[in-house]
């Protein structure tokens, strides 16, 4: 059941990354081209992107499941050895059509930028590390070692 909870965790996780985090770059980087500069807008995507790395942090620092890492990891190590591959297909997979929100397209050309960059190989590849950690994937403590009394009653030791 930890496990489920991991994935789901690890969906929410992902979609933080790609979604979130791509929309506050492209919002940053659309405010530095601008001749002024909009400081409400700057400080908006300031605090989203620090929103994305607490989630990141929380998840790789945290004690759950593995697979809370696991699922965004894969996600971006897959979808950047696809832009290795070929890179059309990889672009390809962001949304372009007009008939989609702006929001999400801000969000698509902001995952484009961190996918280009070598930005989502390098979190994939952080995010992968917590996996290969023995002691993550096995219980911090079982419940049946409460009732487990290894010394007999009124013994000092």
């Amino acid at each position: 059941m930890r496990h489920l909870g991991g994935f789901l965790i690890g969906l929410v996780v992902t979609a933080a990354v790609l979604a979130g985090g791509g929309w506050a770059v492209q919002q940053a980087v659309g405010n530095a081209a601008a001749t002024p500069p909009d400081n409400q807008k700057m400080w908006i995507a300031l605090g989203a992107m620090a929103a994305v790395g607490l989630v990141v942090g929380l998840v790789v620092a945290g004690r759950i499941s593995p697979m809370a890492t696991f699922v965004p990891s894969m996600v971006l190590l897959a979808w950047t050895v696809v832009y290795a591959l070929d890179v059309n297909r990889a672009i390809s997979l962001i949304p372009s059509a007009p008939s989609v929100n702006q929001i999400i397209l801000d969000a698509g050309l902001g995952a484009k930028t961190l996918l280009t960059s070598g930005v989502l190989a390098l979190l994939g590849v952080a995010l992968f590390i917590p996996v290969l950690m023995p002691s993550r994937w096995s219980r911090q403590y079982d419940d049946v070692d409460e009732d487990y009394e290894a010394t007999p009653e009124g013994s000092y030791y």
